[in-house]
C-alpha cells in the first residue's frame, strides 16, 4: 500500500526507483548498518535498484507498508522501515523491520519512526505489534523499548542470505 506518514522531523514515504542512489550510499551498501539485518550488503547500485524494484512492485497489495525514511528539514533519505510480515496472517500480529543509515544513528530518529509506525498500525485495529533484533544489536534494542517493546523470548533464527544462525531477541508492543 502507497502511504505517508509524518512526525515531527520526518516523512516516511513510499519508496521510488530514484532512491537507489541515496540507499545504497547511506546504508545498503554499509557493513556496519547490514550487519544485524537478514540480507547481505550490496555490492553495487544495480542490488539496490532490483530491491527497490521488488518493494515498488509489493506496494500493489494493501497488507504491504514499506516506508523510505526522509528528514524534513533536509530532504535527505536516511533509512527504511516497514512491516516486515505478519504473525498468523495478514490480520495477526504485524512485525516490524528498520535500518538507518550510520551518519544518523544516536539522533532519535528510528525511535521517531518506529513510533509513527506503531501508532498507524494501533490505528487500524491491531492490538500488538512484534519487533525482533539480534541478541547483539544493543541501539535497535533500545529503540524498541523506547517504543514499549515488552521482551518475550530468545530464538535462533536462519537467515539462509547470510547462511548463518543467529540469535534474535523477540519483543512485544501492545496497544494499552
Amino acid at each position: 500500500m502507497k502511504l505517508t506518514l509524518e512526525t515531527k522531523r520526518l516523512i516516511l514515504r513510499p519508496f521510488t526507483i530514484e532512491d537507489a542512489q541515496e540507499m545504497f550510499f547511506g546504508w545498503a551498501s554499509d557493513p556496519e548498518v547490514t550487519k544485524y539485518l537478514n540480507w547481505n550488503t550490496h555490492k553495487n547500485i544495480e542490488e539496490t535498484k532490483k530491491i527497490l524494484s521488488l518493494w515498488i512492485d509489493e506496494y500493489e497489495k494493501p497488507e504491504r507498508l514499506n516506508f523510505a525514511i526522509e528528514l524534513k528539514k533536509e530532504d535527505m533519505l536516511i533509512g527504511g522501515i516497514d512491516v516486515v510480515g505478519y504473525l498468523g496472517g495478514v490480520r495477526g500480529t504485524p512485525v516490524i523491520g528498520y535500518n538507518l543509515a550510520r551518519k544518523y544513528w544516536g539522533n532519535g530518529y528510528m525511535t521517531e519512526a518506529c513510533h509513527c509506525v506503531i501508532e498507524y498500525l494501533f490505528s487500524k485495529g491491531y492490538s500488538e505489534i512484534r519487533i525482533d533484533a539480534m541478541t547483539e544489536n544493543i541501539a535497535s534494542i533500545s529503540v524498541i523499548q523506547k517504543c514499549g517493546g515488552i521482551f518475550l523470548k530468545t530464538d535462533e533464527d536462519y537467515f539462509p542470505l547470510k547462511d548463518k544462525t543467529v540469535l534474535i531477541n523477540r519483543y512485544i508492543v501492545k496497544n494499552n
